[in-house]
């Protein structure tokens, strides 16, 4: 089973969009983006230096666009499984099918805007907490008034507020633990960031997204994401709320994801990836300039679905957003009409019983999962086929 991975924030490198613009109708492609992200994409992918695409306004489209771009030259209809990192997530939302790609540039673009106005309104920032105690490492940052913005896995959390505070934790790391400032514009993935997820908010109710196509996890809980609506409503949660990318590896991990391929800018995630699932024995692809697209393409064809002539019914399958035992709708069984929204069962969790809804209005046409069995974040439960005569 192989995975997609989108990058976020802080992986762009000067000129990385160059040797793609290379290739015929790239250029074309950005430069229509960039007249919905209202920032010069070509220009900032090419020729514009370190400071310029450090901007927050500018970085968030130009790596959605990027992502997008690539993913363009894969045989995207072979991968089972998407993520993104932070405002990755819109990228990955648009592989998944959730979104189309000029929603996923639009939204990067009033993400980056809006976010970059928060950061002007208080004086605050990022800091990387690296190693130490887990426990120890959150407990420190709550104690000194601070926000878990990003918790990457492999001894990795970020922690974000206000600077005085940031300085304190600095002074004071926690035990066998090093705390590094992060070239940030303010806290992004924390309360400080509410008048951002109002204005993004605003704009995505303009917009109707599909059910992703492919298992698409979730940065708020790293869970599968089975309905449209639900994945802008976390999109637009998201803004203020902690990067959950260690939940997103356990799902890959839960998953039997055996391959990873990351867009460009590529590089941040698979080092995250490689470091927290080493024991997994995942193979690792980055995917950078356009010479990398032989190996990108020879993953997906080990790693992907094996690609069929044979024609073959159309259907929908349910996954489970979230861990536990599954149970199944009393009287419900194979062959049974269902409709869009209806209860087809739910999953046991100690917080309580997880409801699982159809997408789609159909015929049950298989049971994947059966009465008390464990199932993992994004596991098949059901198939919904055809349409009820």
């Amino acid at each position: 089973m192989l995975a997609v991975l989108s990058p976020g924030q802080g992986s762009q490198k000067p000129g990385f969009l160059a040797s793609w613009l290379e290739l015929p109708g790239t250029e074309a492609r950005l430069r229509w983006w960039s007249a919905l992200s209202g920032v010069d994409l070509v220009h900032l992918g090419t020729a514009a230096d370190a400071e310029e695409i450090k901007d927050t306004a500018r970085t968030q489209p130009l790596l959605v666009a990027a992502a997008l771009l690539a993913a363009e030259r894969l045989p995207m209809h072979d991968v089972s499984v998407v993520a993104g990192h932070s405002v990755g997530e819109l990228g990955a939302a648009a592989l998944a099918g959730a979104l189309s790609a000029e929603a996923a540039v639009t939204l990067a673009g009033v993400r980056g805007r809006e976010m970059a106005a928060a950061c002007a309104l208080e004086p605050t920032g990022m800091s990387a907490v690296l190693g130490g105690d887990a426990a120890e490492v959150l407990a420190a940052i709550e104690a000194h008034g601070l926000y878990p913005a990003n918790r990457n896995g492999a001894g990795q959390v970020v922690a974000a507020g206000a600077l005085d505070a940031l300085a304190k934790l600095g002074a004071e790391p926690p035990a066998k633990a090093r705390v590094i400032a992060l070239q940030v514009a303010g806290a992004f993935h924390t309360p400080y960031m509410a008048p951002a997820e109002q204005a993004l908010a605003a704009v995505a109710a303009g917009i109707t997204p599909a059910d992703p196509t492919r298992i698409l996890l979730s940065n708020l809980d790293g869970n599968a994401v089975a309905h449209g609506r639900d994945l802008l409503t976390r999109l637009v949660r998201q803004v203020t709320a902690p990067v959950r990318w260690d939940l997103c590896m356990r799902t890959l991990a839960d998953l039997g994801v055996t391959a990873v391929l990351e867009l460009p800018p590529a590089g941040t995630l698979a080092g995250l990836v490689k470091r927290e699932l080493k024991a997994n024995g995942i193979e690792i692809v980055t995917l950078n300039t356009p010479d990398d697209l032989p190996a990108a393409r020879d993953l997906v064809a080990r790693h992907g679905t094996a690609p069929s002539h044979e024609p073959s019914p159309q259907f929908r399958v349910v996954v489970a957003g979230t861990a536990g035992l599954f149970h199944p709708a009393e009287g419900l069984a194979e062959g049974d009409t269902v409709s869009t929204g209806q209860t087809i069962g739910h999953v046991s969790t100690r917080q309580g019983p997880v409801e699982v809804a159809a997408h789609g209005d159909g015929l049950l046409t298989e049971w994947l999962a059966h009465h008390d069995d464990p199932v993992a974040p994004g596991q098949p439960l059901a198939r919904i086929g055809g349409h009820p005569a």
